[in-house]
């Protein structure tokens, strides 16, 4: 009897047994990666501090602590989720906070449960991440367009900015604002002195010695009525890198979307004049431009054109990444092309624009001096029901 005891527990002890980890000791490798991950600051949302460092004696000791997401123990905070970790001290179930905000996580567990924790965890951590790779090039010159839109102004919060623009930094978050908020209307007089406005602050902004002339780079943040905005375009040098940014309201911030579908655009002729010097292009991007919507003076003689989306309806939310815009900026130059091929000697496009505030910007941009006709920017009056002819860039 007592050999077959002897024989079993040998056969016990010869099969393997799944083994976990039950130490405290979390190793030096995992200490250092997250420190280095949270930057040596609280990943508490919100909280930030800087743990190495006493806020008042500025005396540089640690005073971070690792906490466990799900608890050490089965009936610590957290400890009964149903997916426990297999590796109880992985750095995926580890935070780096501050003494107080350990003590309010573990104390108000039902508050801050697993799935709260982790996404702290994750956005502190990638926004460290981009921080950090910043690089001394990457400086950038903030300059925001602001004008009343209706009876509304929107302003942008500096974090958005910053948000926005990462991995670029700007010393200046606010930087140089072209504001046309006190000008009064928006009739004609609205639109001349809107524009004088613009020209002379665009104007000032490449002096040598300004920090555009030092940055090489403009982040463009931009709301004002369309055919300003293509105007603002036609004075932004091309010899400066601009990147203009775009209000999502899906997410009500201005950072460029990474992911969803491709848009693509399409170019189309509408309709064949009976003048060749008479050309319309409609942009049917934000939403539908019929034809019979066009005033009265865009009749048979003219050649009508567009852009629109190749398999979506036009709406408003359509644009979403960096790609999205870039692709429009191609075919924006196909379709000047194929027009001025078509019609040659042509002296002007009336243009017809429903876009948002990156693409006008562009349209404006692109536009090649001596080369390209003039412009003739309407805009589509509620009051009126109908598009006026508002100004003329490129001249």
């Amino acid at each position: 009897m007592k050999k077959s005891l002897t024989k079993k527990r040998a056969k016990l002890n010869d099969s393997p047994v799944r083994r976990v980890n039950v130490s405290r000791e979390i190793s030096d490798t995992t200490r250092v990666l997250l420190c280095v991950r949270a930057g040596g600051r609280c990943e508490f949302d919100g909280c930030n501090k800087y743990v190495f460092r006493h806020h008042l004696t500025h005396a540089e000791e640690n005073f971070s602590q690792m906490a466990h997401i799900v608890a050490f123990k089965h009936d610590g905070p957290r400890g009964k989720v149903k997916a426990r970790p297999t590796a109880i001290n992985d750095i995926s179930n580890l935070m780096l906070l501050c003494p107080e905000c350990h003590h309010l996580i573990d104390a108000r567990p039902d508050e801050y449960p697993r799935e709260v924790l982790e996404k702290y965890k994750k956005d502190h951590e990638e926004r460290i991440f981009r921080l950090t790779a910043i690089k001394t090039d990457s400086k950038t010159t903030v300059v925001q367009l602001k004008s009343r839109i209706g009876s509304q102004t929107v302003a942008i919060p500096v974090p958005e900015i910053y948000k926005a623009i990462s991995p670029r930094y700007a010393e200046d978050p606010q930087g140089i604002i072209i504001d046309l908020t006190n000008i009064d209307g928006q009739d004609d007089g609205f639109y001349r002195a809107a524009m004088r406005t613009i020209k002379r602050r665009v104007e000032s902004l490449y002096e040598t010695g300004m920090e555009v002339d030092k940055t090489r780079h403009i982040s463009l943040f931009a709301l004002a009525p369309i055919p300003l905005l293509v105007f603002l375009g036609s004075q932004l040098s091309n010899k400066v890198a601009v990147e203009s940014y775009q209000r999502h309201r899906d997410t009500e911030d201005w950072v460029w979307k990474i992911d969803g579908e491709p848009i693509e655009y399409i170019f189309l002729k509408r309709q064949s004049g009976t003048d060749s010097s008479s050309v319309a292009l409609i942009l049917s991007l934000s939403g539908t431009i019929q034809i019979s919507e066009l005033p009265a003076e865009i009749e048979q003689r003219f050649s009508i054109y567009e852009i629109t989306l190749a398999r979506a309806t036009p709406r408003p939310s359509f644009l979403r990444t960096r790609e999205d815009l870039l692709r429009f900026k191609d075919i924006y130059e196909e379709a000047r092309s194929s027009i001025r091929r078509d019609h040659g000697g042509l002296v002007a496009i009336h243009l017809f624009p429903a876009v948002p505030a990156p693409i006008a910007v562009l349209c404006g941009r692109e536009l090649l001096p001596k080369v390209d006709p003039v412009l003739v920017v309407y805009d589509n009056d509620k009051k009126t029901a109908g598009f006026q002819q508002i100004l003329k860039v490129n001249e």
